[in-house]
């Protein structure tokens, strides 16, 4: 009994949702992959961002920063990419570099579109993970107006 309740604790700490976009997967898979599309939707509403890092590669780092009231870098390494459906990347703040997340960006055709499954683990808490879910929303916002050609806020 106490292995499942160890589980779902652990599941708890879990970031999971998916986003249908209006854009094949080969398109969705370029706007994480190239650095110049990356920073022009990368961040959350109201900041802008810069790829000081960007080696899309099995094995490769990236350090990306976004602008706002303060700046904030994170940075981490690319685990696994399968071209136009799957990139998995560790996720390190800089200001808390010992703390660090798994992120896996899954992509897969739906009609004409691509849904795009986010999971990101473990965070230290539910409250940490919460505060996650509208910084990536409104990134993954600002994805949705750079495919669809209109201006990213």
């Amino acid at each position: 009994m106490t292995a499942r309740t160890d589980t779902v604790a652990a599941q708890s700490f879990v970031l999971e949702f998916s986003r249908a976009f209006e854009a094949p997967p080969a398109l969705v898979f370029r706007m994480w992959s190239s650095p110049e599309h990356l920073c022009r939707w990368w961040g959350p509403k109201g900041f802008t961002s810069s790829c000081e890092t960007h080696e899309f590669r099995k094995g490769g780092s990236y350090h990306l920063l976004i602008h706002g009231h303060l700046d904030n870098g994170m940075s981490g390494t690319f685990r696994e990419i399968v071209e136009n459906q799957r990139i998995v990347f560790t996720f390190a703040w800089d200001h808390d570099p010992d703390w660090q997340t798994l992120v896996t960006v899954t992509l897969k055709a739906e009609g004409d579109g691509t849904r795009l499954t986010f999971r990101q683990e473990p965070f230290l808490d539910v409250e940490t993970r919460d505060s996650h879910l509208g910084g990536w929303g409104e990134c993954l916002d600002r994805l949705a107006d750079a495919l669809a050609g209109r201006p990213v806020v």
